[in-house]
């Protein structure tokens, strides 16, 4: 605030200066007293003008406390009208106002009014520069903080990453690294600057010589060399040895400088493994071959056979390796979508209950529901992929499974494709969740039906047959479900890749690529075993083999009923994703329960501490510093009754600890949330019942 406050209590000098500066346009206040002018300075100040006979013998202790208490930026100016000279030598009283009041100017009087304006201007001017100095800080603390939250980002994309990644600066300082690399070189100093690198990282240049330091990727790199990656032997911390392979990127700034390099390591040793097991198995077959040239044509052509078979597991090895690496790229984004789609479909929900009965806007919200609930069915897709979905496995009758689905089935094909299921009386149950089975059954029939567009026959059957040995299932006969078309086929390129997420053959917005992909993962996640074979212009077979279950097959049992009415209760939220945590809040609270929030497992520990009284702990399982099945031992710990409930997006949690807690799976509606919160608040209240009439 540009304005002057003037002490001048005797006489007419106040009033003399607030004119002068009027005139010019500047806002001037008169204060009778330095009590008024110290109530004043917190209304904003530019300047302040004092008489010295008004400070010369006054307890300045307020005007001295409030000019020592300005921020870093702020120094008041403040004019002196005295009637000695100005400088401290002539005047000992000026030095000591100059020592408690900071920026102080004398002016002499009696003075030209000019003067007056001429200082006053000067100050108000310098005051403004130190407006804009505190702008300009301002913008640059938000700059840091935004600075800050790119770099948390960044750290948390590599620390999740499966490689070995390390930022050095230009002299090979190790800036940032994630916990792979580390898991390298626990001390993060790249092996060229270890003392004994050249003997726990061994590596090799095109001509078979021995790489000293100063030929590793990470020293090349500082000196402005791109290196692709380089094979090295090294030596674990656990005393082990494993194949690495390292790459060495320059960093320069915006000008072209140089001023680091990123080092990636990747660990190759299953890779190794497989070619030089491949390279025992060629020299032994190179042997073999010369050893047999002499023989029979017939032993020349089972030789041959054999090398057809070593191609085709070479090919398998790429697809496995091609496949797992999708899979752990799907599964993460999946995770992360499934995160969005929570917020959607609750805020949706909660929208839902609050937009007016007109037609077009609920048309429109409608069709918002339903391309939320399709990116929800997409995620589950992927996830089943990545073979990370949440799987509930049973003993299932797969006969009477599909007898169940016949119509299903036939409705989904429509009435110009036959189908045919056969099943053999006496099958083993299987051990598989049944509702990610009957999915995977009628996309298989979506697929099929999209592959004879003029009509056809569609086979599902079931028998037993031995799998292949590679696949994991007990050696024997193993149930076994064909799903079999005969359409258009496919050729070998398209067969390659058809396992593949997104990979379609169909036209713009008639499928996502993830049908096969999703059966796929559901068969190698439930312990089976999937194979794909086609043949141009006769159609095409999917054979799913499923582990056989030890326990027999359970009665239907019907739908749980919904959970009694509770009374409204006080439930503890704890999310790290802010936008998860809104929507959850918002739809327990619209359910009338009062929600406590915390975005952290140590935050939520510190509110129980505190006496908060809470009836339900919902917490997310995936946080940093504290997972939510560690808070829930935690928080049970203290109040040994409290029920708690964990919300999940994906099944990638560790084995048996959940065994014994509700879960409720991301992404989830308002209804589900009221249905689990509520079932364990009515038992919580019934146990707390029972308890009471026992004492």
């Amino acid at each position: 605030m540009e304005r002057a406050l003037i002490l001048a209590p005797r006489g007419r000098d106040a009033a003399v200066a607030a004119a002068l500066l009027g005139e010019v346009g500047i806002a001037a206040l008169a204060c009778p007293d330095l009590t008024a002018l110290c109530q004043a300075l917190d209304d904003g100040v530019g300047l302040l003008i004092l008489v010295e006979e008004a400070v010369r013998t006054a307890d300045l202790q307020g005007l001295v406390a409030w000019i020592g208490a300005q921020p870093p930026w702020s120094d008041l100016p403040v004019v002196l009208l005295t009637m000695r000279g100005d400088g401290a030598e002539r005047t000992p009283e000026a030095a000591r106002l100059t020592e408690l009041l900071g920026n102080v100017t004398f002016i002499e009087r009696p003075f030209h009014p000019t003067t007056l304006i001429s200082v006053a201007r000067t100050c108000l001017r310098g005051r403004r520069r130190q407006y804009d100095a505190r702008a300009h800080l301002v913008e640059r603390d938000r700059l840091l903080a935004d600075l800050a939250g790119e770099r948390a980002h960044f750290a948390a994309l590599i620390k999740h990453l499966p490689v070995g990644v390390s930022l050095m600066d230009r002299d090979g300082r190790v800036m940032l690294c994630n916990p792979a690399f580390e898991g390298f070189l626990p001390g993060a100093v790249i092996p060229s600057r270890q003392p004994d690198g050249s003997h726990s990282w061994i590596g090799h240049d095109d001509q078979g010589r021995h790489l000293p330091p100063e030929q590793f990727p990470g020293a090349r790199a500082l000196r402005g060399e791109l290196v692709h990656g380089v094979e090295f032997t090294c030596r674990r911390p656990d005393g082990s040895s494993t194949w690495t392979r390292v790459s060495g990127v320059p960093v320069r700034d915006g000008t072209g400088q140089l001023v680091g390099a990123l080092a990636v390591i990747v660990d190759i040793g299953v890779q190794k493994a497989a070619q030089e097991a491949l390279q025992r198995l060629t020299t032994t077959l190179e042997a073999t071959v010369r050893e047999r040239t002499r023989e029979l044509e017939e032993t020349l052509d089972r030789l041959r056979a054999e090398m057809r078979d070593r191609e085709r597991a070479e090919e398998q090895l790429r697809q496995t390796q091609k496949l797992e690496t999708l899979g752990q790229l799907t599964g993460g984004v999946a995770h992360d979508f499934n995160n969005l789609l929570m917020a959607v479909l609750g805020n949706l929900e909660l929208l839902r209950k609050r937009i007016p009965d007109d037609p077009t806007t609920k048309r429109l919200f409608d069709g918002a529901m339903q391309g939320a609930q399709r990116g929800a069915t997409l995620t589950q897709r992927l996830l089943a992929f990545a073979r990370r979905q949440d799987l509930q496995p049973q003993a299932v009758d797969l006969a009477g499974l599909l007898e169940g689905m016949r119509t299903l089935l036939e409705r989904s094909v429509g009435p110009r494709i036959l189908v045919r299921i056969e099943a053999h009386a006496g099958l083993p149950p299987a051990l598989i969740d049944p509702n990610q089975l009957e999915l995977a059954i009628l996309n298989l029939a979506i697929n099929a039906r999209d592959a004879m567009p003029e009509g056809g026959t569609l086979t599902v059957s079931l028998d037993e047959a031995p799998a292949a040995a590679s696949s994991g299932l007990a050696p024997g006969r193993t149930p076994r479900l064909s799903v079999q078309d005969t359409g258009a086929g496919m050729d070998a390129p398209t067969l390659a890749r058809a396992v593949e997420p997104f990979f379609s053959t169909k036209g713009i917005g008639k499928g996502t690529g993830l049908g096969l992909s999703m059966v796929h993962g559901l068969a190698v996640q439930s312990g089976g075993a999937f194979r794909l074979s086609s043949v141009p212009g006769r159609g095409t077979l999917v054979e799913l083999w499923l582990p056989r279950a030890t326990a027999p097959v359970r009665a239907a049992e019907p739908p749980p009923a919904p959970a009694a009415d509770v009374p409204p209760a006080v439930v503890l939220v704890v999310d790290d994703d802010a936008l998860i945590a809104m929507s959850t809040v918002d739809m327990l609270t619209d359910l009338g329960h009062t929600v406590v929030e915390a975005n952290s497992g140590i935050e939520a520990l510190e509110l129980l501490r505190s006496g908060q009284a809470v009836d339900l702990l919902l917490t997310d399982y995936a946080m940093p510093g504290m997972t939510g099945v560690e808070l829930a031992r935690a928080a049970q710990g203290m109040v040994p009754d409290l029920p708690v409930l964990l919300a999940t997006g994906y099944a990638d949690l560790p084995e048996g600890v959940v065994a014994d807690m509700p879960r409720l799976a991301k992404p989830y509606t308002q209804n589900q949330l009221a249905t689990a919160t509520g079932r364990l608040l009515a038992k919580a209240t019934r146990s707390h019942r029972v308890k009471s009439d026992s004492i």
